[in-house]
């Protein structure tokens, strides 16, 4: 199935083709794999003594369940929606090698894709920085990333598009190589979604450290890039901690492995510049929340003492919304915050956010789908007969 053999661009006409192909399945596998992580999550707990957080759930569950690989649903890939196990790339592909390859993390709520051009747009300069770009236009992967909603019947939903070099050399320059992209999307519930929004996280202290903007194109969305957090992150979860803190190359905060921090010293929300590390869209949406409340809001070079003195410390990441932090594991001591005040209203102002952009995206799908069903579609139903 291609996407352009959809007759009309509109959601509305993606989800007609698409919907009642897969709805079945699609409602068999989510009550399925919601029993199957029910069952691990309650077995799991008296092994380890403690209830799971996000993160173990999140990199537990689908190791200990099923591989990503084998899933059912349909992957967009190269314009084409493909059965998810047949969505592959070749062992020679240059970007597996050479770390080439650029993403976004973005999420659907209630049908709607949130900050969506944001996203797209970091997705294309990423894509630029590493000298490559994306065949396909924004508005394109946007109706992409409609289809792939629509196929797999998921109104809330982790979306991933992914772009890289194809197999053409493995040399390390390959200038001509094939663009590839694909968007690969499924249930991967937040914290919030399930009541525990404000349950905080523990960090260690890394010892691995960001790169300097000079070695690596650090404002990039790169795959190469993310080694540094994978390893930091083990060496956290071996220290029993969440998740993990990283310092730049002058020894100031920087990030968790894979969110923006955020702290609040003095009523004054506080987060690191972005001088060698991604600049989350997640974070500027939080700091003009933030300002919208009347909140003071500084961006700039923090230190790891000001961070330890801090009130309030939390992160900001489309895959966690925002997660309070309760802990930073040092190999001297241990720093703790509450879940402060500023905490909690940033995170009801975010999910109020969600919501307000998911209801305004529901009123203008509403008013398409009126003009659209006013008005003949001689060729959608050719297209039908003809499939």
């Amino acid at each position: 199935m291609r996407i352009e053999d959809i007759s009309s661009s509109e959601s509305f006409e993606v989800r007609r083709f698409i919907k009642h192909e897969i709805v079945a399945v699609a409602c068999i596998v989510a009550r399925t794999k919601s029993h199957q992580q029910l069952r691990f999550t309650q077995l799991l707990q008296p092994r380890t003594g403690r209830r799971l957080n996000t993160t173990a759930i999140h990199v537990m569950v689908p190791a200990m369940l099923n591989s990503l690989d084998d899933n059912d649903g349909l992957i967009w890939l190269d314009g084409e929606l493909l059965p998810w196990r047949q969505a592959r790339l070749h062992v020679l592909t240059h970007s597996l090698h050479m770390g080439g390859a650029v993403f976004e993390g973005m999420r659907a709520y209630d049908g709607h894709v949130f900050l969506n051009i944001e996203h797209l747009e970091r997705l294309q300069q990423s894509a630029t920085m590493l000298d490559y770009h994306l065949p396909w236009s924004r508005d394109e992967l946007t109706k992409a990333i409609e289809a792939v909603l629509w196929a797999n019947q998921l109104d809330n939903a982790y979306i991933r598009p992914l772009a890289w070099r194809g197999a053409e050399s493995v040399s390390i320059a390959s200038p001509r190589a094939r663009i590839h992209v694909a968007i690969a999307a499924w249930d991967w519930p937040t914290a919030a979604s399930q009541g525990r929004a404000e349950e905080g996280i523990r960090l260690q202290l890394a010892s691995w450290r960001r790169p300097h903007p000079d070695t690596a194109p650090t404002a990039a969305k790169c795959s190469g890039l993310y080694m540094i957090g994978t390893l930091a992150r083990h060496a956290a979860a071996a220290a029993g901690c969440d998740d993990a803190l990283l310092l730049d190359s002058e020894g100031r905060v920087a990030e968790t492995t894979a969110t923006n921090l955020l702290m609040v010293r003095d009523g004054v929300l506080v987060t690191p510049l972005p001088t060698c590390f991604l600049d989350g869209i997640t974070k500027r949406h939080v700091m003009g929340l933030a300002r919208q409340r009347g909140l003071r809001v500084e961006e700039r070079t923090v230190t790891l003492e000001e961070l330890r003195t801090a009130s309030e410390v939390f992160t900001a990441g489309t895959s966690v919304e925002l997660q309070p932090v309760v802990a930073l594991v040092e190999d001297a001591a241990t720093t703790e915050w509450p879940v402060g005040p500023v905490t909690r209203q940033m995170i009801l102002d975010f999910r109020a956010s969600v919501t307000e952009a998911s209801k305004i995206s529901q009123t203008l799908r509403e008013r398409e789908t009126g003009l659209l069903e006013r008005r003949p579609w001689p060729a959608r139903v050719a297209h039908s007969q003809t499939t």
